[in-house]
């Protein structure tokens, strides 16, 4: 009996988590998967996490805590940094290649976008142009651009251009869609009891020690909402006890705050969508939003995720499927046949 191939997922906030558990329920019966919190073997960044001082960003305890509770929800196999259970993996599915353990060096790798990128700033240029690891950009700019990983699986062609731009090379990079925004006209089917509002997505801009004028921002949300219902929906990352206080004291009076729920569907039910640096605008912009963002419009219905009624997971399983069962480590070539569903190129 042929040996069972081990599968291991790195997951990160609950978005990412959801995505690589819709990839492992698309794999064929065979395979054993587990799962971990994303993490890396470098001595500096432990140090940093050891220290708690960034409790905001994904390889910390507070997101590992999460992601746990969600795989015991879900009866899914735990096996933190890939050391729990003793096993060697034949593949290893990425949330982010931000960090790359170096264990996974000699391992199929597969890189899987989950959302928006951060914009690009003058730090992160010299990140980029001085080949430093990209979390030193201290953000999501330089995410899927370190070219690291075997195979890239991103949202758009947009997506694909720009990540070939920052580094990654192009034949590595499949256009897929990205599950959780691939269906977003779904969205509408939903029992939210509010309607035709002016909803505000914020970020978790000062948890990531961005600078943010929060009162600004507010002010400026109550005055595109000009007497309109104003709803906040608060970023899961946030502090919410201080950004609800900012909110009662700034925004117009019978303004409604959501600390969780589900966005997705809250932006199907507005009139128009304020957001900062939110994955939610693509999703306004698909469902025929008003929408503002610190993002460019323009730029943003560029890179805005392929609509394909919610198969992206079914497709990044079947491409790790084929690169798993090549018995060859090598990459995987996308062929304009393969991008309708039908066949994989190998290259050597």
């Amino acid at each position: 009996m042929p040996k069972r191939k081990k599968i291991l997922f790195l997951t990160g906030s609950l978005n990412q988590t959801i995505q690589m558990h819709k990839i492992a329920s698309n794999l064929s019966p065979g395979y054993d998967c587990y799962f971990s919190q994303l993490f890396d073997d470098g001595k500096a960044i432990n140090l940093l996490m050891k220290t708690g001082l960034v409790e905001s960003v994904i390889l910390s305890d507070t997101f590992r805590e999460k992601a746990e509770n969600y795989y015991k929800q879900h009866g899914l196999q735990n096996d933190y940094r890939g050391e729990m259970r003793g096993n060697t993996y034949d593949l290893v599915v990425m949330c982010s290649d931000l960090v790359f353990p170096k264990k996974f060096k000699n391992t199929k790798t597969i890189f899987i976008q989950e959302g928006m990128t951060d914009p690009m700033t003058i730090w992160s240029k010299i990140v980029l142009s001085m080949g430093l690891p990209g979390y030193y950009a201290m953000s999501t700019a330089l995410n899927g651009s370190s070219n690291l990983c075997d195979i890239y699986c991103v949202a758009s062609q947009g997506y694909k251009d720009k990540f070939a731009a920052a580094g990654t090379d192009e034949s590595k990079i499949i256009v897929t869609g990205m599950p959780n925004f691939d269906d977003m006209h779904s969205y509408f089917n939903n029992d939210i009891p509010h309607k035709n509002y002016v909803l505000a997505a914020t970020s978790d801009i000062r948890e990531l020690y961005g600078f943010e004028n929060r009162k600004k921002f507010i002010k400026n949300c109550g005055k595109i909402a000009a007497g309109k219902q104003l709803i906040f929906k608060l970023h899961p990352n946030e502090l919410k006890e201080r950004a609800v206080s900012e909110i009662k004291k700034y925004a117009p009076k019978g303004t409604l705050v959501y600390t969780d729920g589900n966005a997705n569907q809250m932006v199907a039910n507005c009139d128009v969508l304020i957001t900062q640096y939110s994955t939610l605008a693509y999703v306004g912009l698909e469902l025929g939003k008003e929408v503002y963002s610190y993002f460019d419009i323009e730029e943003l219905k560029s890179l805005a995720p392929m609509q394909n009624g919610g198969t992206s997971a079914r497709k990044i399983a079947a491409i790790c499927q084929a690169y798993l069962e090549n018995e060859r480590h090598n990459r995987i070539l996308l062929t304009n046949k393969f991008h309708n569903h039908s066949e994989i190129a190998w290259a050597s």
